[in-house]
């Protein structure tokens, strides 16, 4: 009828509007001739991990690097803006942290890792920080966080680290794990009430050493490692060694990764509804 305009559903019966996740790079420096990319860098994500965030009814965004020498003019578009943008950051996996990141040499060439790729995720890390969103660190990405927060790695577990277990196996791939055990009181052991031990994939040969300022243990391997870290700041930032996005479906066999992507978004939704965050202080510098 002439005149008369649609009724909006009450505010209750609104669907909310889906979370803003970002997911950091994975970046291929040199990718091989027959893909085509002459002379190119790929960034890209791994399907596996996107899926599972957007199986809890989030959107993911791919956030590329933004780098002085490029195209990108800095003064406009800024890792502020980004994250501005977002409601929260999930680290992924992928190539080595870089040994120089964290004040050491690679003891072997092939552990030298990607610096360019360290310094982009920590920029992206400390200004989700500062606005106090949260963050989630994958295997690689609780390693980045580690060291974001001034801690070290080891650079290779078989042959650094006595007594050590196999926590990577190339021919298994994902389908290798081994069990952890989780820190009683801990936060995580508030997410999985009863379960003092538990099953996880395992696809990594760096760990944490020495855990960075302000970050707790939440789980260890058998042989010691550290395979859980929190922050105890004023904002959510949590890693995790193993891969829960390669769990999905076997929850009789992995520790079911869900609680803790639940918390994360729990927490990305409380600061969406949140005033305006100060701008946090912190009583030490960066470490990069």
């Amino acid at each position: 009828m002439k005149g008369v305009q649609p009724q909006r559903a009450p505010a209750a019966q609104r669907r909310e509007a889906p979370l803003r996740i970002g997911l950091s790079a994975r970046i291929l420096h040199q990718p091989p001739p027959e893909m085509g990319f002459r002379n190119k860098v790929l960034q890209y994500l791994e399907q596996s991990i996107a899926h599972w965030i957007m199986g809890q009814g989030a959107l993911v965004f791919m956030v590329p690097t933004i780098e002085a020498g490029s195209r990108i003019q800095r003064a406009r578009v800024t890792m502020r803006d980004y994250v501005h943008a977002l409601d929260g950051l999930v680290l992924q996996g992928g190539a080595d942290v870089s040994p120089s990141s964290y004040g050491e040499e690679p003891l072997r060439p092939e552990w030298c890792g990607d610096r360019v790729r360290d310094l982009y995720e920590i920029d992206l890390l400390w200004e989700f920080v500062i606005q106090q969103k949260p963050v989630l660190g994958i295997c690689r990405g609780a390693q980045l966080i580690n060291v974001a927060f001034g801690g070290t790695l080891v650079q290779d577990i078989p042959s650094l680290a006595a007594g050590a277990i196999r926590h990577y196996d190339r021919d298994a791939y994902d389908e290798h794990s081994h069990e952890i055990t989780i820190e009683p009181g801990s936060r995580l052991a508030r997410l999985f009430p009863g379960i003092e031990r538990a099953n996880v994939t395992s696809i990594h040969h760096q760990a944490v050493k020495s855990p960075g300022n302000g970050l707790v243990v939440e789980a260890h391997a058998a042989d010691g490692l550290i395979e859980a870290i929190r922050w105890t700041g004023s904002s959510h930032v949590v890693g995790l060694q193993w891969h829960p996005e390669f769990q999905q479906g076997e929850p009789s066999r992995f520790l079911d990764g869900a609680p803790v992507l639940l918390e994360f978004l729990d927490k990305a939704r409380e600061r969406r509804g949140a005033e305006p965050a100060p701008e946090v202080k912190f009583a030490g510098r960066r470490p990069i």
